[in-house]
């Protein structure tokens, strides 16, 4: 099959490799362009794959809490000038407030409704939670962006609030190393073993190097692992000392 310009010119905005080697990736995997990404990372084209085109999603992100509770919403807009409006942002408190008395029953559809033609253009609550816990942290970023929840069984609000603003910065996948998906992992080893090939590394150490790649990569991606964002020389973990985090939620726009 013929891959289109249009597609080549994606992947090369995508991925940054230039135009003939993104054409001979589509070329290789008939268009695919999840494959043709790997296949460039497996030759050592692409270090990454993170260069992916953010969504154009405008919206605000807005968080309430209460006692041992916090409820954050995601509420999205087709434009910028909708996001400014000051009912918008309103509306979007409003909702949060709603989502933590309300939990699992909380229902946007008629809010959303009356936003949509308040505002003449689509509204969507895109993403909703709450959680509980003892101690309860929340960050909003100035821009209302990036909005975090993060839920601590022991140590005190104002290391809850620091983990939260570590978060909207670090983005961690997960709490703990161990909750990375194996399939993640097998997924990453099998580019690993193709890079070693590629660089012609003997076979003979390929293991030993797998295994720090697989170390790195969980704790990269786990919150606990991280280097903290307000003091790089120790932990979150170290940071949390005693304190177990329970709950983390991160919205982002």
């Amino acid at each position: 099959m013929a891959v289109s310009l249009e597609l080549i010119k994606e992947l090369r905005e995508t991925t940054g490799i230039a135009t003939m080697s993104c054409k001979k990736a589509l070329d290789e995997t008939g268009g695919d362009m999840e494959k043709a990404i790997e296949m460039l990372r497996k030759k050592g084209e692409l270090k990454s794959a993170e260069r992916a085109e953010r969504s154009a999603t405008e919206g605000v992100i807005a968080i309430a809490q209460g006692s041992g509770k916090a409820g954050m919403v995601k509420l999205a807009c087709e434009t910028d000038f909708v996001e400014s409006n000051e009912d918008f942002v309103k509306a979007a408190g409003a909702l949060a407030e709603r989502a933590l008395k309300e939990g699992d029953a909380f229902d946007s559809s008629s809010e959303a409704s009356n936003l949509n033609i308040k505002m003449g253009e689509k509204i969507a609550v895109a993403e909703v939670a709450v959680i509980s816990s003892p101690i309860i942290g929340t960050y909003v970023h100035s821009n209302k962006k990036i909005g975090v929840m993060v839920g601590l069984d022991g140590g005190d609000t104002i290391r809850a609030n620091d983990v939260a603003m570590h978060i909207a910065a670090s983005k961690p996948e997960v709490i703990s190393p161990d909750e990375i998906a194996s399939e993640k992992v097998e997924k990453e080893k099998e580019i690993w073993r193709a890079l070693l090939k590629t660089e012609g590394k003997p076979e003979a150490i390929w293991d030993n190097i797998m295994k720090g790649k697989e170390k790195k990569f969980r704790e990269e991606r786990a919150l606990l692992t991280q280097a903290f964002v307000k003091n790089p020389d120790q932990t979150v973990a170290q940071y949390l000392e005693n304190a177990k985090v329970v709950a983390m939620k991160r919205f982002a726009l």
